[in-house]
């Protein structure tokens, strides 16, 4: 049948083309806009028939500029397979490929790409993007002489871009207010959108000359006079969501392993971001959400690197998908997925692994005032059943498979508080390891998730849509705290008072710089008390 394919010229190629991008790969873009008409009252119908048109013609459009000769094949095999992965990422779980997105993916490592991988997206990607790239590359596309061609291009360019400016004369108003009162409509649009993020990721980390480095805090200094040093454990959740932590008021015991250590529970917490490229690297920067710019942060000191410029004795020990160049002055470790087969499996490792290397750093480092950071896998997905043992597989049935969207909502939810519930096991232990360090230090425990995760809500799962409208999802996230009597009395901290303020909310990764200094004592023109959470509650 290949083999008998008619030959298609240039024109037609380019139109029959953008035909099957709006047909297939913009199925995503339209359940928008069905979205958009169902939540609106008195839709001019009319105009809602002339987007289809509207799209060929823009992309009919955009087409024919990469429709030449030796160009054509080669780019739009290359644009059918990336569009069809996009698609699926699209449909199934409600990603948007912005330019957070783009940055996550070109983080992410091949183990996490991996988990992304099953029978459903291999299907989708063989259907609607293998058979159509081969159809691409099989079709005999002919070309006039040079000046027939271009003209002909020419005048179909001006038919596609009379047809836009047509339907604009007649509804402008329309596609503005329905596109103001839908902001997600036009980054579904494939593959302008992802196209134009991308292009952005790689001009502003590939062509753009670096910015200066800037030091900050090159005056901070270690004010503390105890007897005794501060040891503080940071663990870094990933994907977890406050709303099924049982301390938030979820129906279900994901919290039973650290009850008994009586821990502040901070109510109202908001992220950075909504994926971990984002979120870490602006959880610990002095710029805060609003005024976050991710190649300024690149171009500047953080927290761990002001706490380094006081003295405070540091380490990383990292169980995802690395730092993000928050940790790239200070010891630091990615956990080798190879070389621990009690927790690792050669692809990924269960967290107990970060407890396993805090306990033998804990026995070498010197008795001074110590950070230690753990970066969790915590609940990192779509894979949720990869992240905790046979033995804290306690919420039955669960998803055990990667195409969560083809799970029961109750399948899919027990897998996911599996990992909320192994995740408290890991704070636990880490208080435990704490408890007995007592004797040298002076300990505090401190946890806070990097982001959350939609389960399906609204049609949406995974995590990387843009923060502006962003669901509570994914971007409420759990903060807890653990001091113990001797870290409270010798830092002067009121944990009656800090109880208490816990309990008001309000809070965001903005507080991390500020609360990280205080609580280790550090002094410097760049800490500010305002934004300090533990400031209010030092007698």
């Amino acid at each position: 049948m290949l083999s008998r394919l008619k030959n298609l010229n240039s024109i037609q190629f380019t139109f029959i083309l953008a035909l099957y991008y709006v047909c297939v790969f913009n199925i995503p873009f339209f359940n928008i806009v069905k979205h958009g008409i169902d939540k609106q009252a008195n839709v001019n119908m009319l105009f809602i028939a002339t987007i289809p048109f509207f799209l060929v013609f823009i992309l009919s459009f955009l087409f024919s500029l990469f429709s030449i000769k030796y160009i054509a094949k080669p780019f739009f095999i290359g644009l059918t397979i990336l569009s069809s992965c996009v698609f699926f990422a699209e449909l199934q779980y409600g990603v948007i490929f912005d330019y957070g997105m783009i940055e996550n993916m070109v983080q992410t490592n091949q183990a996490e790409a991996a988990t992304y991988l099953n029978w459903v997206s291999i299907a989708n990607l063989v259907i609607t993007g293998g058979i159509p790239a081969l159809l691409i590359y099989k079709v005999n596309i002919t070309y006039k002489p040079f000046t027939k061609e271009l003209l002909h291009k020419v005048l179909f360019m001006l038919a596609m871009l009379s047809g836009v400016l047509l339907i604009a004369a007649f509804y402008y108003e329309n596609y503005l207010a329905f596109g103001r009162n839908n902001s997600l409509i036009k980054r579904s649009i494939i593959p302008t959108y992802f196209i134009g993020s991308t292009v952005k990721f790689v001009n502003l980390n590939y062509l753009q000359s670096p910015l200066e480095y800037k030091q900050l805090g090159l005056d901070a200094h270690n004010s503390s006079q105890k007897k005794k040093p501060n040891l503080v454990v940071l663990l870094v959740g990933e994907t977890a969501r406050a709303m099924n932590y049982s301390y938030y008021g979820y129906d279900k015991p994901t919290n039973s392993h650290t009850q008994k250590h009586d821990l502040v529970v901070f109510n109202d917490t908001r992220s950075c971001g909504t994926a971990t490229a984002v979120s870490l690297p602006c959880m610990f920067s002095r710029m805060g959400r609003e005024n976050y710019d991710e190649r300024r942060a690149k171009a500047q000191d953080g927290a761990i690197d002001v706490l380094k410029h006081a003295g405070i004795q540091l380490q990383w020990l990292d169980n995802d998908s690395g730092c993000k160049g928050v940790c790239q002055h200070v010891e630091n470790i990615v956990i080798d997925h190879n070389n621990n087969s009690k927790w690792c499996n050669g692809e990924s490792c269960y967290d107990e692994v970060l407890v396993d290397e805090l306990v033998a750093r804990l026995g070498q480092i010197k008795l001074e005032d110590t950070l230690i950071v753990l970066h969790l896998i915590g609940s990192h997905g779509p894979t949720y059943y990869q992240r905790y043992p046979e033995s804290h597989r306690k919420f039955v049935p669960d998803c055990q498979r990667s195409d969560i969207q083809n799970c029961s909502k109750q399948e899919l939810l027990n897998t996911y508080d599996n990992t909320i519930l192994y995740t408290d096991y890991i704070v636990s232990l880490v208080v435990d390891k704490l408890k007995q360090q007592e004797t040298r230090f002076d300990t505090a425990m401190l946890y806070l998730s990097d982001h959350g995760e939609s389960l399906g809500e609204s049609g949406m799962y995974l995590h990387g849509a843009p923060y502006a409208f962003a669901p509570k999802e994914q971007t409420h996230i759990p903060f807890l705290g653990w001091f113990s009597e001797d870290f409270a009395t010798q830092n002067n901290l009121d944990l009656g008072c800090l109880n208490k303020y816990a309990k008001s909310g309000g809070f965001s990764h903005d507080n991390l710089f500020d609360s990280l200094l205080g609580l280790l004592n550090v002094t410097s023109d760049v800490y500010r008390q305002s934004t300090d959470i533990f400031a209010r509650c030092r007698k």
